[in-house]
């Protein structure tokens, strides 16, 4: 069997509640948009700026609608208002298609995406 680290879920174009540098860690995550997104409580995902030269992994956690919050030393590398990408991926031998689902400023869905389409 071969394993491959495949893309499962991506919240694009997420925008930055907060940042609270003193809680002890994660990305806290609208809860509907996790479940959307398949994501789960505990999950590792990877976080990428959109604006600035930033990248990060950690865990997700659920949190109130429209909340994407950086927490601990993540919270040093994003302020409000930033623009990120959230992904987790999946070691699997079938062929899986994400979820992928484009966000607005409020991180409401605007668009669940085909994979692998291009943004505009």
């Amino acid at each position: 069997m071969r394993l491959l680290q495949l893309l499962k879920a991506k919240l694009h174009h997420a925008h930055v509640t907060y940042a609270n540098p003193e809680y002890v860690g994660s990305i806290e995550i609208d809860g509907e948009l996790m479940k959307r997104a398949g994501l789960l409580d505990g999950e590792l995902v990877q976080i990428w700026a959109v604006d600035r030269p930033a990248r990060l992994s950690t865990y997700a956690f659920a949190g109130p609608r429209g909340v994407i919050g950086l927490n601990g030393g993540a919270a040093h590398f994003f302020e409000k208002g930033d623009r990120l990408v959230i992904c987790a991926f999946a070691w699997t031998d079938e062929v899986i298609e994400p979820t992928i689902l484009l966000l607005d400023k409020n991180n409401e869905v605007v668009r669940e995406m085909k994979p692998y389409s291009v943004v505009g």
